[in-house]
């Protein structure tokens, strides 16, 4: 139930805020936890599209392409993340988007 409230929450926000990439990455998590993955995927790439400099859209939107075996999508997703990374220079994203990687190169040999 709590979910559910915290998803009519967040929608409302982005009612009032359309541009809000915070609500909408918030959104997006709570909608996983539901299991909607189609409407979880649109706001990530969302997120994505329009503040390509929203860092954690990448490692969550490389982890639900992964979940949906869309696995190029999911590479690439991680691959821009670390760029993004390295250019903010934050180490701790840029180890974690590369673990991902590395897991993701040995699932896609596996194929």
């Amino acid at each position: 139930m709590a979910e559910k409230n915290k998803i009519k929450s967040l929608a409302l926000n982005l009612k009032k805020n359309p541009a809000d990439s915070f609500s909408k990455f918030a959104l997006a998590l709570e909608l996983l936890k539901t299991n909607e993955v189609s409407k979880a995927r649109i706001l990530f790439e969302s997120v994505r599209k329009q503040d390509p400099g929203y860092l954690g859209v990448y490692y969550h939107l490389g982890k639900l392409y992964e979940g949906m075996g869309l696995y190029r999508e999911a590479f690439q997703s991680y691959s821009d993340g670390i760029v993004l990374a390295e250019k903010q220079d934050n180490r701790r994203t840029i180890s974690e988007l590369k673990e991902a990687l590395e897991i993701l190169k040995i699932e896609m040999n596996n194929e």
